[in-house]
């Protein structure tokens, strides 16, 4: 009897645990159907509902819009000589952001290709000036051998690029460093500048802007427009094929009035003065030659100056980065004549048949101090025209006591003096 007891006891239980069971597997049957449920809706939501975004994001990740930026414009003299011109090399450069250790990064490069402190410096600087997401360059106009070195070697420089880049080059030597200008590397005075202008999406792709001289006056000449290629990429981010083209258009070349064979008589002339010169045509205005000593050299300039030669030119006691014709302050010395005999003929104290006797001085009133003119003995009879013809000093200091030094002042200011 114990023991028929026991079975049944037995069997029960196993009831209990087959019920049990089923009712764990239904309850997990459900939470399977309520994910699978969940899965559909989402992938129906993410297929069929947002099919249009996802397709178009996939899309941008297959595609890639890349700027190309525009030759810049050349500048000639009234001969067509060459003042400034363009050529291309490769130049090393890195996006901090992609890099995952900068100096990591660069010290691995530095045991592929030799990198100079200056060159160090120089990146460190432009890094400084630059955003996390902008390429810096590090090294520029690299050999064929140090290209395919870094080019073998990508795979492991993340953020490290070679890009081909226009440098800028200028022949007219250091006489023409004021008159050209330079370019520089685009920094975010000039991005607000574009902004404010409207221009900043001409410049995506472009690194270099007028910074000085004609390259900044005549910047939106020179730049040109910026051209877009449309590239299929693949999971890397390289470039597979091109299916698309809007290629950059030129900047217009600029043709000036100014001789370089005059600029250069010019310069000679100067030997080791300081000082400026302009030479203009009366007929046109235009600038024939123009000359401040001294000067320096603008392309040190183009793809960013070492702080070194940046201090000496800066801290030098001659200021070579003046430019003395455009900003130099000097007495106006014999060019204020004409103006005063234009002066003396409009207030009437001067006919022009007037005559004085020039004996080589003058002596103001009541004075025995000699104020001599310019050619000893003088120039002897003079009227108003002879006096302009021989810039005859004496019958202008006559002129000026007459005048007065108030009519002299309001009638010259008239003319910027």
């Amino acid at each position: 009897m114990i023991g028929f007891g026991s079975n049944r006891a037995t069997l029960k239980d196993l009831d209990q645990e087959l019920s049990a069971f089923r009712a764990r597997l239904k309850v997990g049957a459900l939470f399977v159907g309520a994910l699978a449920a969940i899965l559909l809706a989402r992938g129906f939501y993410l297929q069929v509902v947002r099919h249009g975004f996802y397709e178009a994001r996939a899309e941008a990740n297959r595609i890639s819009y890349v700027p190309t930026a525009p030759n810049r414009g050349l500048i000639v003299d009234r001969n067509d000589t060459l003042l400034a011109d363009n050529y291309s090399a490769y130049t090393l450069e890195i996006k901090v952001s992609d890099t995952g250790g900068l100096e990591r990064t660069l010290a691995e490069v530095g045991r592929l290709v030799e990198i100079t402190p200056g060159q160090l410096r120089r990146f460190r600087r432009l890094l400084s000036e630059s955003h996390e997401f902008e390429t810096v360059p590090l090294k520029s106009k690299l050999s064929d051998a140090e290209v395919a070195v870094l080019a073998a070697n990508r795979y492991r420089l993340p953020g490290v690029e070679v890009k081909a880049r226009l440098f800028r080059n200028y022949l007219g030597g250091e006489g023409m460093a004021h008159v050209l200008g330079f370019i520089g590397r685009i920094n975010d005075n000039d991005l607000k500048r574009l902004r404010a202008s409207g221009r900043e999406a001409n410049y995506k792709g472009s690194v270099h802007i007028g910074k000085t001289g004609l390259e900044q006056s005549y910047e939106t000449l020179l730049h040109g427009r910026t051209g877009f290629e449309q590239v299929e990429t693949d999971a890397s981010g390289r470039a597979v094929r091109m299916l698309s083209r809007i290629p950059a258009v030129p900047g217009n070349d600029l043709k000036l009035h100014l001789d370089l064979k005059l600029q250069a008589i010019a310069e000679q002339v100067f030997g080791d003065y300081l000082g400026g010169l302009v030479a203009l045509d009366p007929r046109t205005g235009g600038v024939l030659a123009l000359v401040s000593r001294p000067g320096f050299d603008a392309n040190l300039f183009v793809d960013g100056i070492d702080p070194e030669t940046w201090k000496s030119l800066n801290e030098s006691p001659d200021r070579p980065m003046v430019n003395r014709v455009l900003r130099g302050i000097y007495p106006p010395g014999s060019t204020l004549k004409p103006f005063m005999a234009l002066a003396g003929l409009e207030l009437g104290l001067r006919n022009a048949s007037d005559e004085i006797n020039d004996p080589g001085y003058y002596s103001l009133p009541n004075s025995r101090h000699r104020f001599r003119d310019w050619k000893a003995g003088g120039h002897g009879t003079v009227d108003l025209m002879r006096s302009v013809q021989q810039s005859c000093d004496t019958y202008y200091y006559r002129l000026a006591v007459d005048m007065g030094i108030d009519r002299m002042h309001d009638y010259l200011a008239r003319y910027g003096f």
